[in-house]
């Protein structure tokens, strides 16, 4: 094999555990400062394609992760160790967390954002090259972590600048390589188990791999199997009882403005505000009733079944109002807090030289993934009885509460019954593949080198969701009496079962299992994706300079992908009740692109200028849906003297827009009557909503009665395009030559700031109606609002579709440090990376102002990853503390903004003095023990989350939560937990 084709390791062995987990200059130093041992192999760097000697230095900071750290760490997969804080930086990530939400790649997909710019932001490599997005259903753009082999990699790079000028498309907030073991020989094998010390959530994995070669070629294979279990809501205590967690004045204590429970004396738990669903009660016009908790008469549209009262209007039920209806079941703690999931990973890599074609090596991979993930979630019923129908009491039958809907045959609605049904369950099952190889060798000019290499992914996916069936439904409220107080369905097909009568136990949510078999079913769609990629590279020396040689690189590549996302009939048909429809999506797309790259290392070895490199690269892309775009970067390291070094880089990069936000399938869906913001919004304690509400003329008691309109899709036919970024990197690293009782010592400090502009985006209708409602400074014409439509009879409309915004940006400082000694008869070591973001900032129209999340609520301003290590022999202690920052006023301020971006002091005022939404700095320690015996033998124990240290918690009706807690990847729901890890080399 050639070392300088084949990519070794980024640094020497030395050199690399020294500074894993921080981001320092690429320089030929071992862990002493000595140049003079270090080996002069040729290296590929990520953020650069040359290869280049290991003097190449890097003009941005670039932070490397090796396997011992993850170990050490009790990382279980790579996802874990993609969405650490070492990487992300406080970016919110998706995972397993998200089972009760949706995203792009489905539930159970795993991704990686870096900046805080979101996946479809970042590029993620696998040695060196491209990986393909993998998921379920029509929103699949972003690579699945899960797809990715987690014992076989050696370390993971991670470039956080703008790089579409080296790799093209995506790598906007930056780009994550991860580098597998190609120089395994022999078996391995790896156990690790994650055990939390509630009991659930167990997590565990085998993984084994094999290496063998010969004189000229060399192949690794490798197994992993990893089984996560569920952990529901009711398995830890912070999700058992969410309040809304309101106050009733400036700095009263948290919950104090809460309903509270005659029951218990304390603030009621899963109401309307926080996590609860309208259950166990019947809908019906306004009406005179007996207060359920006072006994007095009142005036109501929700009762519950209530054998003690016996006159009135409303003999059998109690009228109550939104805090006094039925909102909780035991059955809601069934949820899902992070979903369980099983994945079957293998890989295959393999080289041989075949003394021909320039001394060529041909290489090649292959991987296969399976994942196999679900999802649980409680579903209300709502049944809606057509006025005039006998399964309806007699005192409510002749009533109208409701316009016609798509259950009740055309007839108005009289009651509508909300019944708790229970736990439904999502499935899915991703296949992925890769096969990918390359021919590369000497060209015979000089030392140029090319590298020809192709891939193609693909992926097959299906996935299920239990669901109720709208024409099922409708069917069985159509209904004719058998004159014994029983009824049939007028249309018997099927297997009819007609709907349970209007009375205590159906809506008490006893339903027959006929009844519940009919209406319900689980559906089925398919998902497949197809990747090509074609490249041809060359790279070699050009001339000598005072620094050293000077490199450059030129290269093609060529892309083809395609999206086809077939939901079941059910969903195209709009038939899965109370979920929105959802069209096929298909799409291909296609570019080329040629691209080119020149590092030239100055000056060398001269007074006041130890080292002056200078790099350039730039790439002109052209896609066959958006058109061509060039994109460039600059960037250069000045060291006047040894061991201060100056860095920094200015460049553009270039996203268009994914096949899904493209080709989205359009679709006019609906959304329950309930999901209007002002639906009896006089009973909600949030005073924001019932300011805007009111604005608009609506009456405290304002009903709903139409179903929400919402039009989606992708953007392609409505003017979408390709996002353009710019990126800017400047900093300075401070290694100074200390004696050897000093240890070794470096640090550097790098400001960045990424704009981007045309950001592409889809809300959501549910959030596009909060954040349009529930807006400071709110405007009905503006802001949010644009894409909502209230007609002159209340009814609501959505646009949804894949919109460009105007604006994305986030600024900030990156801090690292490290520092080792030898210490007694062993060597400690002090690694720590902290971020403080200045920005993060966006906004949806040319006309707004930006509106900053800075320092708000999943947003954090400060995150910090440190780690001290203590190696002895064959022994190492490790502790670490994990560190995002607290949220203050700035959420207040965010919340509060007008509708176009500007402040409103006195709506920040108000929201202080009725939410609490500030978090406390959050701290995570963990701790391990590694011991390496015979150099055969590794075992590592440790414990993450020492402390047990739980989420942070905060008022509801602004952010997602669990419980009271904020839903952040950065926030560890699983609690303190133990893990051990055994790896052995046969």
């Amino acid at each position: 094999m050639k070392s300088h084709l084949k990519r070794t390791a980024l640094f020497s062995a030395t050199c690399l555990s020294t500074i894993a987990l921080s981001a320092t200059p690429v320089l030929a130093q071992d862990a002493t400062g000595d140049e003079t041992e270090a080996p002069r192999d040729a290296i590929v760097v990520t953020g650069s394609r040359l290869s280049q000697d290991r003097n190449f230095t890097s003009p941005e900071p670039l932070t490397v992760i090796n396997r011992d750290q993850m170990v050490e760490q009790g990382f279980n997969s790579l996802s874990d160790v993609l969405q650490s804080n070492a990487v992300t930086q406080g970016g919110s990530q998706i995972n397993n967390y998200y089972g009760g939400f949706v995203v792009n790649g489905g539930t159970g997909v795993n991704t990686v954002g870096l900046r805080g710019l979101g996946p479809s932001r970042t590029l993620v490599l696998l040695n060196g090259k491209r990986l393909a997005p993998a998921g379920t259903r029509g929103s699949v753009g972003s690579v699945d972590l899960n797809t990715i082999p987690t014992s076989i990699v050696k370390s993971v790079e991670v470039l956080k600048a703008g790089a579409s000028s080296v790799y093209g498309s995506d790598a906007v907030g930056g780009v994550v390589n991860i580098i597998t073991d190609d120089s395994l020989i022999g078996p391995k094998l790896e156990m690790q188990i994650n055990v939390p010390q509630m009991g659930a959530g167990v997590d565990q994995r085998i993984s084994g791999a094999y290496g063998i070669g010969g004189d000229n070629w060399h192949v690794v294979a490798s197994v992993d199997w990893r089984k996560r279990k569920e952990v529901t809501l009711g398995d830890v205590d912070f999700t058992k009882c969410p309040i809304g967690g309101y106050l009733s004045g400036e700095g009263t204590a948290f919950g104090s403005g809460d309903y509270v429970d005659p029951k218990t004396g304390e603030p009621a738990c899963y109401t309307l505000d926080n996590g609860g669903l309208t259950i166990n009660t019947i809908g019906v016009p306004t009406r005179s009733g007996t207060d359920r908790v006072t006994g007095e008469t009142g005036r109501f549209n929700r009762f519950v079944p209530d054998a003690s009262v016996t006159g009135g209007n409303t003999p059998g039920y109690a009228g109550v109002s939104y805090y006094t209806r039925d909102t909780f079941t035991k059955d809601m703690l069934k949820e899902s807090l992070v979903t369980p999931t099983e994945n079957l990973n293998v890989f295959l890599q393999g080289s041989v030289d075949l003394n021909a074609l320039g001394d060529a090596e041909l290489y090649g991979e292959f991987l296969y993934s399976n994942r196999k993930s679900s999802g649980s979630g409680y579903r209300q019923l709502a049944l809606d009885y057509a006025t005039g129908s006998e399964l309806i009491p007699e005192q409510f039958r002749n009533g109208v509460f409701l316009s016609p809907n798509e259950i009740s045959n055309g007839n108005y609605v009289a009651l509508r019954s909300f019944i708790g049904y229970g736990i439904m369950k999502s499935e899915q099952d991703v296949d992925f593949f890769r096969a990918a190889g390359g021919l590369r060798g000497e060209t015979g000019l000089s030392d140029w080198r090319y590298d020809v290499y192709g891939s193609y992914s693909w992926s097959n996916a299906k996935y299920g969701q239990e669901t109720f069936l709208t024409d099922r439904i409708a069917q069985s409220l159509d209904v004719v009496a058998n004159g014994d107080g029983t009824f049939n369905c007028v249309d018997t097909s099927n297997g009819c079962v007609a709907a349970p009568a209007v009375n205590a136990d159906s809506v008490g949510g006893n339903l027959s299992q006929a009844y519940r078999d009919f209406i319900t079913d689980t559906v089925w769609g398919t998902t497949k994706t197809a990747e090509y990629i074609a490249s041809l590279y060359v790279d070699g020396s050009l001339f000598e300079l005072p620094g050293g040689t000077a490199k450059a690189g030129f290269g093609a590549e060529y892309r083809h992908s395609k999206l086809d996302d077939q939901p079941s009939a059910d969903s195209i048909n709009g038939n899965m009740y109370n979920l929105t429809t959802s069209a096929p999506t298909y799409g291909t797309d296609e570019v080329w692109e040629v691209f080119g790259e020149v590092a030239l290392p100055v000056l060398a070895d001269m007074p006041f200028a130890y080292s002056l490199n200078i790099n350039a690269s730039g790439r002109y892309t052209h896609y066959r849906s958006y058109g061509g775009e060039w994109t460039y970067k600059a960037g250069a390291d000045y060291a006047p003297v040894r061991g201060v070094t100056f860095r920094g880089s200015y460049g553009t990069s270039y996203r268009a827009p994914s096949l899904f936000e493209q080709y989205l399938g359009s679709t006019s869906g609906f959304l329950s009557s309930s999901y209007d913001p002002c639906d009896s919004y006089g009973e909600s304690n949030n005073v924001i909503l019932q300011q805007n509400c009111a604005s608009i003329g609506l009456n405290p008691d304002f009903t709903q009665t139409s179903s929400i309109q919402v039009n989606s899709g992708g953007g392609s036919s409505t003017g979408l395009s390709a996002e353009t970024s710019k990126n800017l990197s400047a900093g300075v690293i401070l290694q100074p030559v200390l004696p050897s009782w000093a240890g070794n010592f470096s640090i550097s400090a790098d400001y960045f700031s990424i704009k981007i502009n045309n950001g592409v985006q889809r809300l959501g209708a549910s959030n596009i109606l909060n954040l349009c409602y529930g807006s400071g400074g709110f405007d009905p014409d503006n802001g949010y609002c644009r894409l909502v439509t209230r007609s002159a009879d209340n009814a609501l409309t959505v646009e949804n579709n894949y919109i460009n915004v105007a604006t994305d940006q986030v600024k900030g400082w990156e801090f690292n440090l490290r520092y080792s000694h030898d210490v007694g008869p062993g060597v400690f070591s002090f690694t720590a990376l902290v971020t403080k973001f200045t920005e993060q900032a966006n906004k949806l129209f040319d006309d707004n102002a930006l509106e900053d999340l800075n320092g708000t609520v999943g947003s954090p301003a400060w995150t910090g990853t440190f780690n001290a290590t203590y190696a002895l022999d064959n022994v190492k202690l490790r502790y670490g503390i994990d560190w995002t920052g607290g949220t203050g006023k700035a959420t207040y301020t965010y919340l509060a903004l007008n509708s176009d971006g500007t402040k409103n002091p006195e709506l920040a005022q108000v929201y202080k003095d009725n939410y609490y939404f500030e978090t406390p700095d959050y701290f995570l320690h963990s701790a391990s023990v590694q011991w390496d015996l015979n150099d055969q033998f590794e075992l590592t124990i440790g414990m993450r989350n020492i402390f047990n240290t739980q989420p942070p918690r905060i008022s509801a009706d602004a952010f997602n939560l669990y419980g009271n807690s904020p839903l952040y990847s950065g926030y560890d729901y699983l609690g303190r937990t133990f893990f051990a890890n055994f790896t052995t080399n046969f």
